[in-house]
């Protein structure tokens, strides 16, 4: 396939993805808000007043980026997995693998629309943020870099996810089991400063903890880690993710068996 062909191929993939999760805004994009309003209720106002100040910012500032971070890994990760999981169960991902479309095209169209939920996502919880505390702008150039490349890496994570799944009981372990607590102890709603020296040592091995921080420094400033290295790990790791899911797909892992 010439170039044309394969970017008609990728257009489509991610139109499809996209129209998706945008006409069923009610189920997918609107509950995330709702949740994340109630975060910021409780966690924000209700106890926020009571903790006082973490790393110079009301502890309201403080847990706004991660609570939008953690909002675009969790959705950007269940779009892609829903999506081809279902697909793959429907059989219907048989027809993009014996067409001549190359398989890296389907793996970015399919991670990608998992990124586009997730920024859609993390664009109104952001807003709704705006409601209860003025976020102050660092570096907007640092937010888009770790937004989208966070967002890739999880997208990427869930396709890995359909792969090996084989019922939709199996789509749930990892969010449920792996990905909600590392989310939870990934510096959201605290500074790892808190913590004794050995917890803090390994806390820095939850590689969601990186996200959090490099996030919460383009709006802060403020960082509880190397913000280069989480920048190269994030980088680096989402490279890797990407070659292994493509060589499992190639090999057909999950689909041909």
């Amino acid at each position: 396939m010439g170039a044309k062909a394969n970017w008609i191929a990728f257009w489509t993939i991610l139109v499809k993805e996209i129209r998706r999760f945008s006409r069923i805004w009610v189920q997918t994009i609107l509950p995330p808000a709702i949740t994340m309003t109630l975060y910021f209720i409780v966690f924000g106002s209700l106890i926020g007043s009571r903790i006082g100040e973490m790393g110079g910012f009301s502890y309201m500032e403080f847990i706004a980026p991660g609570l939008i971070m953690m909002s675009v890994i969790t959705n950007s990760y269940s779009n892609v997995v829903s999506s081809f999981f279902g697909n793959k169960f429907q059989h219907s991902v048989e027809e993009l693998l014996v067409s001549p479309i190359p398989n890296w095209i389907i793996l970015l169209g399919y991670a990608l629309g998992g990124v586009a939920r997730g920024l859609a996502v993390g664009l109104v919880v952001t807003v709704v943020a705006l409601f209860f505390v003025d976020l102050p702008l660092y570096s907007i150039g640092l937010i888009a870099i770790t937004v989208f490349f966070t967002a890739f890496l999880f997208s990427l994570g869930g396709f890995l996810n359909a792969l090996f799944a084989t019922t939709f009981d199996d789509i749930s372990i990892v969010p449920t089991f792996i990905l909600t607590p590392l989310t939870y102890l990934g510096g959201v709603f605290y500074s790892i400063q808190l913590l004794p020296e050995f917890w803090q040592n390994v806390s820095v091995l939850n590689p969601i903890l990186h996200m959090v921080n490099a996030f919460r420094y383009g709006f802060l400033g403020i960082t509880d880690i190397n913000l280069t290295f989480a920048l190269g790990m994030i980088f680096v790791t989402s490279l890797a993710m990407f070659a292994l899911c493509l060589r499992l797909l190639n090999k057909g892992v999950g689909i041909r068996q």
